[in-house]
């Protein structure tokens, strides 16, 4: 069923009320506390002082003067926030009331609005195996719920996933420091894995980057329903599985886990902080632990 101009204006207002009313009353707060202070541009140079960190001496004043000077640095005033969307196939799973592609969106809602009431930029990139889509960060409430309504409305052109194409196309178009937050399921191809911790080193040099996870909960473990076929959202491939086989469940939970190891393994060595999400879950709970650990 397509959907008309006033159906998608009610998903992007129920959106709205839902995800601002949670960033204005619970993580407006929390995210000053855990965001600020990470953006700091050079404000002056002066002599040094008795109790100054000595990290921040500027030798080369200090050599031309003979004097010990350090620089002085300010919090930058406007900072940015850049979204990385996962828009592949594998977002339209879901077997709770919620796909993940719906709870991807109240996320980067929440966070996007309160970037909005800190008065920060806001962008977002939506990617699959290439950047689908850009919108370049600004501030205010229109652009966050341009942003939601796209969230909710758009259809990239590949089902396929590659996440270190959104990590080096952050670099390429962020120039100052920015936070960036990458949701996704992270159901990315082995043969993109070296590409992606190359990118996420680069990256990672100059902003600060968020990993948000978000899974559904048959996909870490399947139900004993019988023989059933299923589908790659991504390759279209299928394929008929016994369920009911208690060796075919344990290496499915198995595979699942081996992959999980390995997402946290590459974003812990990268010093990423994270969130894992699941669409049966309250996602509300993950995102203050998040900040909390910041």
């Amino acid at each position: 069923m397509v959907e008309t101009e006033n159906d998608i204006l009610r998903k992007v207002r129920k959106i709205e009320i839902k995800t601002r009313g949670l960033s204005n009353e619970i993580f407006a707060g929390k995210y000053h506390t855990a965001f600020r202070g990470r953006g700091m541009s050079f404000s002056e140079v002066r002599e040094y002082r008795a109790g100054d960190d000595v990290r921040d001496i500027d030798w080369n004043v200090t050599a031309r003067s003979s004097k010990p000077h350090i620089k002085i640095y300010e919090e930058e005033r406007e900072l940015t926030m850049m979204l990385l969307v996962d828009v592949s196939g594998s977002r339209l799973f879901g077997t709770t009331d919620r796909m993940k592609k719906n709870v991807l969106t109240e996320v980067a809602a929440v966070l996007a609005f309160s970037a909005a009431q800190n008065n920060d930029k806001v962008g977002c990139v939506f990617f699959s195996d290439h950047v689908e889509k850009f919108i370049p960060p600004k501030k205010g409430r229109s652009h966050v719920l341009m942003i939601i309504r796209e969230l909710i409305e758009f259809q990239p052109e590949s089902k396929h996933t590659r996440l270190s194409e959104a990590v080096r196309f952050l670099t390429n178009v962020s120039k100052k420091h920015c936070t960036a937050f990458l949701l996704s399921d992270f159901m990315n191809p082995v043969a993109d894995c070296e590409a992606l911790e190359d990118a996420l080193k680069i990256a990672g040099r100059k902003h600060d980057l968020v990993g948000i996870r978000v899974f559904d909960p048959r996909e870490r473990e399947l139900p004993d329903v019988g023989i059933v076929e299923l589908k790659d959202a991504e390759t279209d491939r299928k394929m008929w599985v016994d369920t009911s086989s208690r060796a075919v469940r344990e290496h499915y939970a198995r595979m699942w886990q081996q992959l999980s190891d390995r997402i946290d393994e590459l974003l812990k060595y990268n010093r990423i902080d994270t969130a894992q999400v699941s669409t049966d879950a309250d996602y509300v709970t993950e995102l203050i632990k998040l900040f909390k650990q910041r």
